[in-house]
């Protein structure tokens, strides 16, 4: 049986690259997707918006469902974050890490997280 991992795309805080560096990461990127969607891998990927445009809603108290603090911005202070992720399917762990270090290496730098989805 398959199992479901993230594949988590940390990025540092602030402008996009610009179109010169951004587009052949992307076609890369794209060509990459392709391959994992021949492969049977591939269930979905989206890319985030930027971290500031988060809102944070913490329950102040659980008796009472109404009574949630909301704030702008990340969850934590930092200066990367999530900038998107991918949903893959994969026979085992050593699977999952090979998609991962695959997506590493198109997005170099970035630091990809590789993590089973508990159902």
């Amino acid at each position: 049986m398959t199992q479901q991992y993230l594949l988590s795309i940390y990025q540092p805080d602030g402008e996009v690259p610009p179109p010169e560096v951004l587009e052949p990461i992307m076609a890369n990127l794209t060509a990459l997707n392709e391959e994992m969607q021949a492969k049977g891998a591939w269930v979905f990927a989206v890319g985030l918006h930027p971290p500031s445009t988060a809102t944070v809603l913490r329950a102040k108290d659980s008796d009472n469902p109404s009574d949630v603090l909301m704030t702008d911005g990340p969850f934590t202070e930092g200066k990367e974050h999530i900038g998107g992720f991918t949903i893959i399917q994969a026979e085992d762990l050593d699977e999952a890490l090979e998609w991962g270090r695959r997506l590493a290496t198109v997005l170099s730098p970035l630091s990809i997280e590789v993590r089973p989805i508990a159902y």
